[in-house]
């Protein structure tokens, strides 16, 4: 008599779920897999990414592309994120989503929501998001795999992914001025941040999101991914948590 099969699969918990909401947040590229709609093979392309507010992934392709052509005639797409460090690639954490892709139309609020998220993470993306043949889609989550290294595997849901905050909608309108502000006026403070919560060396280190969940910083090629204690429950609470933050932080440095 053959054993039973083993289940390999380890009980969602919150440390999962952080980790997976980390590996998205911090994600700069990841590797997005369609299926090709001329040969219908499976068609695997390296893309930039950022994040929505919520924490959907953004991508910003050209018609030009193989993937977009895929992505255009069936939706149905993944998206692994997580990038190999030291030693054996397989040891670290990495993530595979998903995903149905949804082209966000020009002039639409949630088109220009998606391009000034893009734009703070992936500057560079200035010189041709504006190109006709370019577009930004918004990759839905319908569930993930996380591997979070040996032994260490989890089947997420859209939910564990997402976050779902009444903060959200003001955050649409509030984030881009917050972001602008720190940048300006106390790049002193997000170092801070980088150090005391993300372990982080000092640096030019700038605020690219603010979310309901954290924030998103970046020196460079290093993204760093720093969580609020608490949640929030509202956009209005985005300067009183980060001037605690930040004197908490000078406090533990």
């Amino acid at each position: 008599m053959s054993e039973e099969k083993k289940d390999v699969l380890r009980e969602t918990d919150a440390e999962a779920i952080r980790l997976a909401r980390s590996l998205l947040r911090s994600a700069r590229y990841g590797a997005l897999a369609a299926v090709d709609a001329k040969s219908g093979w499976p068609l695997a392309s390296r893309v930039a990414v950022a994040t929505d507010i919520d924490g959907a992934p953004l991508i910003l392709v050209s018609t030009l592309a193989a993937h977009t052509g895929a992505i255009l005639a069936d939706p149905r797409c993944s998206l692994l994120v997580g990038e190999p460090g030291k030693g054996d690639p397989l040891a670290h954490a990495r993530m595979s989503i998903e995903c149905r892709a949804i082209k966000l139309e020009r002039g639409t609020p949630e088109q220009a929501r998606a391009e000034r998220r893009y734009l703070n993470r992936q500057p560079k993306a200035k010189l041709y998001a504006g190109f006709g043949d370019f577009s930004f889609f918004r990759l839905e989550p319908q569930g993930a795999s996380l591997n979070g290294g040996f032994g260490k595997a989890y089947a997420l849901t859209r939910a564990d992914l997402l976050t779902e905050s009444p903060a959200n909608g003001g955050l649409e309108t509030s984030e881009q001025s917050a972001i602008d502000h720190m940048n300006a006026d106390h790049r002193d403070a997000i170092a801070v941040y980088a150090r005391a919560y993300a372990g982080a060396a000092d640096g030019d280190w700038r605020m690219t999101g603010i979310d309901a969940d954290g924030m998103d910083l970046s020196c460079g090629d290093d993204v760093r991914r720093i969580f609020f204690e608490q949640p929030l429950a509202e956009a209005s609470a985005v300067r009183t948590v980060l001037v605690s933050m930040a004197q908490e932080g000078r406090a533990k440095l």
